[in-house]
């Protein structure tokens, strides 16, 4: 045998594979490499389906250099068994995440909103104040008028009464998201302790407080003081704020009735709307009226002052924006020919009605401002120029049907003054009490 040859020993050249060649295809013949065709078949060879994608898992200790296993592909959730069902979550939204979410459906698209049973009865600009009170009245006006807010399909008045069931159709709307202000807790306790002395009568759904004079019930042009804002301080953890149900002008004391919650406040305002509520004022007037009892019935409508000031001025059936208004009086004491006690019964609930109804048959109220008309006359010695206008006595059912609710207001401290100088008692009895309530 020859050892020193120039080959290389060992098997002969081309029985093995080449030093970095590629390994034969599977199937391909032993020390034969694999045609072109056939390469090219096995690259297009169908892949496994997703559902036979065998998914690797990493080691238990990978090294840093491994690369990270390969995401697998999506899959459809198989239906869910009741059993497997996750369990509702019970934390509700508050307040202010409703507004939120709300303020931005509605900067994006038209939202249907479904009216619930303690909206049953709420006019809509009342309804759309409660649910968006990011929008001004003259935006929610603006709306109704242009008819882009429907119910039920139809198009509706901002003085329309929703029902329960009810489907409203809103608008996309552009709304400004109120500033925060910054509530102080002080504040807020100095103005709760403040309701809390002024409260004649309250349960879980009704507040009567006993508003002085002087307080506005809601704000306006220049007025920051006021009831409505005042009741911020009372709103509960569920974002319930008690509701006005009401009104009392700004210089009228006594009784003013407030909702503690939506469904209070949508009964208590058909129960005024539908005339159920029997409201007794007293007041101090200028002269005394002939008859000692009588009827006044007119019709009253705005004017416009010549100091830019509203009032309310009696005027024909068929005038523009005249309203019926019926108030009874009765004479319960006199002071020498000049001033008399009278109590009144409105049976409507016209703005400034008492007021210009007590004008009208020339016995204006002492210390009014904007109807006392009779010339050269002069305020008594001792009794104060303020309106002597009292809220004396509020009956109403409870709208839990929870009995009636009976409540009296004292004089404010300028009416005790004039009472004493002019020697008169709180009355026993009310001769008011016999008037119809029509």
């Amino acid at each position: 045998m020859r050892t020193g040859g120039k080959g290389p020993s060992g098997p002969p050249r081309g029985n093995g594979p080449k030093r970095g060649g590629r390994p034969p295809a599977s199937g391909a013949p032993k020390g034969k490499r694999p045609s072109h065709d056939a390469r090219r078949s096995a690259r297009a060879r169908p892949r496994p389906a997703e559902d036979e994608v065998v998914r690797t898992e990493p080691t238990r200790n990978p090294k840093p250099h491994h690369p990270a296993p390969r995401a697998a592909a999506p899959r459809t959730p198989a239906p869910r068994t009741p059993a497997m069902r996750k369990p509702p979550i019970t934390d509700a939204p508050t307040r202010a995440e409703v507004k939120a979410v709300t303020a931005e459906v509605l900067a994006t698209g038209v939202q249907q909103l479904v009216v619930t049973p303690d909206e049953n009865e709420m006019r809509i600009d009342r309804f759309l104040e409660a649910r968006f009170p990011q929008l001004s009245f003259s935006h929610i006006q603006r709306i109704v008028r242009k008819g882009e807010l429907r119910v039920n399909g139809k198009r509706a008045d901002s003085k329309d009464r929703l029902e329960a069931g009810q489907t409203v159709r809103i608008p996309p709307l552009k709304l400004e998201q109120a500033a925060e202000r910054p509530r102080s807790a002080k504040a807020d306790g100095d103005t709760i302790g403040f309701l809390r002395s002024i409260t004649l009568y309250e349960d879980d759904d009704v507040i009567v407080l006993n508003k002085p004079a002087g307080l506005a019930v809601q704000g306006g042009s220049g007025t920051t003081r006021h009831v409505d804002g005042m009741l911020d301080a009372l709103t509960g953890k569920d974002g319930q704020k008690p509701r006005l149900v009401h009104r009392l002008d700004k210089d009228t004391a006594g009784c003013l009735v407030i909702a503690k919650s939506r469904f209070a406040a949508a009964t208590l305002a058909k129960t005024f709307r539908s005339r159920s509520a029997r409201k007794v004022y007293w007041a101090l007037v200028a002269g005394v009226p002939r008859v000692r009892q009588g009827r006044i019935s007119t019709y009253l409508a705005r004017e416009e002052a010549y100091d830019g000031d509203q009032r309310m001025a009696v005027a024909q059936h068929g005038d523009d924006g005249a309203m019926h208004a019926v108030t009874y009086y009765a004479v319960v004491e006199t002071a020498a020919q000049k001033l008399a006690w009278l109590s009144l019964k409105p049976v409507t609930g016209r703005t400034h009605q008492l007021r210009a109804h007590a004008a009208h048959i020339g016995h204006p109220i002492v210390g009014d401002p904007k109807y006392f008309n009779i010339q050269n006359w002069e305020l008594p010695g001792g009794i104060q120029n303020k309106l002597h206008l009292l809220a004396r006595r509020i009956v109403l059912p409870h709208p839990r049907g929870k009995g009636t609710i009976d409540v009296s207001a004292p004089l404010p401290p300028h009416m005790r003054q004039s009472w004493n100088l002019l020697g008169f008692e709180d009355a026993p009895y009310d001769p008011i009490v016999d008037a119809p309530d029509e």
